[in-house]
């Protein structure tokens, strides 16, 4: 068997140019970087309670949501759903340590309902975003 060593060289001239990229976007901006992977499009609404808080995004006629606990570390009970007028909701519920969601629902340009909760503590938002 022969080994190319021209193409060996390459590859992990490759992959340490990938992993030195994503260690600098990482220290770049780590807040918003977690953001920006969990929902596309711009935050339009937090909902905070006892336990957590609901973020929600709209980008376009879509409106993504997830629930991220006040403290991490142990897995707990947790949930996100998100309901356009008129559809069911789309729900993702678990035991999570860091988030449940994202889920992701086409609203256009109808209202939507948002709920969460983290443990004991919840939330529901009522139609918004009309």
């Amino acid at each position: 068997m022969t080994v190319d060593m021209g193409a060996l060289r390459r590859r992990v001239a490759l992959g340490t140019a990938v992993l030195t990229a994503s260690g600098l976007l990482a220290l770049a901006a780590p807040g918003s970087a977690q953001a920006a992977t969990v929902c596309p499009g711009r935050e339009v609404a937090t909902l905070p309670f006892s336990t957590g808080t609901v973020h929600v995004f709209r980008r376009g006629d879509y409106i993504c949501a997830y629930t991220a606990p006040k403290n991490t570390g142990a897995k707990r009970t947790m949930s996100v759903s998100v309901q356009a007028r008129g559809n069911r909701p789309v729900v993702d519920k678990g035991r999570y340590i860091r988030r449940a969601g994202p889920v992701t629902v086409h609203a256009g340009h109808r209202c939507v309902r948002i709920k969460g909760a983290v443990a004991g503590g919840s939330v529901s938002s009522g139609w918004i975003l009309c």
